[in-house]
């Protein structure tokens, strides 16, 4: 059976995997940037918190994905639904480029600009809204950027412990020794990470141009 014959009689099910793994890596990015720009954030506020941050972020990002998921397969609440497990692991990954990206995008703001901006009379709060987190924006997203196509290339592990996605085709395929069944889970996978750095990188070069403008 060609992969063309394949993806025919197997489409169905092949949009419902693409959708799981969409789902799977997007609401994971979400998760890490929500919590991820915040702690970048912080530690620019608070520096002595930097290196044990970004250290327990480093650590995370060494562990192997299926090592990580088994780590987390005995906790009572993430074990007991694979996609929660699967959510959370990969929102794991995601931290390090996004709590770092934050972290030097907003360190990396001209001083001058943000003793102008004191001069006009602008509060912490109002400086780092109205003028570090614009002009370090084009970073902050670069880190989405990885993160978001860390997590689709990641979910397609998640299949191991039975999240769905991809990656179901994948490791079917292996079990059967069928390329066919392997390409029909590996290409969509490969150009859902393509069109997701490619927009996202579209995105970057924007805001890095609003950025020298202003």
């Amino acid at each position: 059976m060609s992969l063309w014959h394949f993806v025919v009689v197997n489409r169905a099910q092949l949009l419902d995997l693409t959708v799981e793994h969409i789902t799977l890596a997007g609401v994971a990015t979400l998760i890490a940037a929500a919590v991820g720009i915040p702690l970048g954030i912080l530690i620019t506020r608070v520096p002595q918190l930097s290196k044990p941050v970004l250290g327990s972020a480093n650590v995370i990002q060494t562990i192997p994905s299926l090592a990580l998921f088994g780590f987390l397969l005995p906790a009572p609440w993430l074990g007991e639904r694979a996609g929660r497990l699967a959510i959370f692991a990969l929102a794991l990954y995601g931290l390090l480029p996004l709590i770092r990206n934050t972290y030097t995008g907003i360190r990396n703001v001209d001083p001058t600009v943000l003793e102008a901006g004191r001069a006009m009379g602008l509060t912490d709060r109002q400086l780092l809204f109205q003028v570090e987190l614009p002009l370090a924006s084009g970073v902050i997203i670069a880190g989405l950027r990885i993160a978001a196509v860390l997590s689709i290339g990641v979910a397609t592990i998640a299949a191991a412990v039975g999240a769905g996605g991809l990656g179901e085709f994948i490791f079917r395929g292996l079990a059967m020794v069928n390329n066919q069944v392997i390409l029909a889970g590996a290409i969509p996978a490969a150009l859902l990470a393509l069109v997701t750095d490619s927009f996202l990188g579209w995105l970057e070069r924007r805001l890095n141009a609003v950025g020298l403008r202003s």
